[in-house]
């Protein structure tokens, strides 16, 4: 039976233990893409927000809410499907608007993956996971949560300025 086609709206969560630490996953389907918990909405009336905490429960085995706060970061990113990932979608669907979401976690924890998604996982100074992204608009997300959090460049520590 073939997949379900995706809707054009997602949500991207990055997960952070407010010290400068970002989790990153692997895809399994592109070894070597490194980014924060995403995916689309299952329908057009599913909100964003509904959406983020399915997706970190899915890709990590952390529950939002439990683990931590979900907080809409006020962030949308309209921006085009890369070519290899287009099939997923209708036809003619070029482009996708990706809410963006943040969750703090009191430290880095041990996340369970989901085998048929990812790969691998690391936490990362904020600055090297902004490096390691390949989506733009994730490693803008990290560097946006940076500065509202007050994250030192260089060190990831919280509370200076470089």
């Amino acid at each position: 039976m073939a997949k379900p086609l995706k809707y054009p709206v997602s949500a991207l969560v990055v997960l952070h233990d407010g010290q400068g630490h970002i989790l990153l996953i692997e895809r399994a389907d592109r070894p070597g893409f490194w980014q924060s918990v995403t995916g689309s909405l299952d329908a057009p009336d599913e909100a964003p927000c509904t959406a983020a905490r399915r997706e970190v429960q899915e890709e990590t085995g952390l529950t939002a809410g439990v683990a931590g706060p979900l907080h809409d970061l006020g962030i949308q990113n309209r921006y085009e499907i890369y070519a290899h990932w287009r099939h997923r979608y209708a036809p003619g669907v070029t482009h996708n608007t990706e809410h963006v979401f943040a969750l703090a976690l009191p430290a880095p924890v041990p996340v369970r993956l989901a085998p048929r998604e990812h790969l691998a996982h690391a936490w990362l100074a904020w600055e090297e996971a902004a490096r390691r992204c390949f989506s733009p608009s994730n490693a803008d997300a990290i560097r946006i949560l940076a500065k509202r959090l007050g994250w030192k460049a260089s060190t990831g520590e919280a509370g200076e300025t470089p």
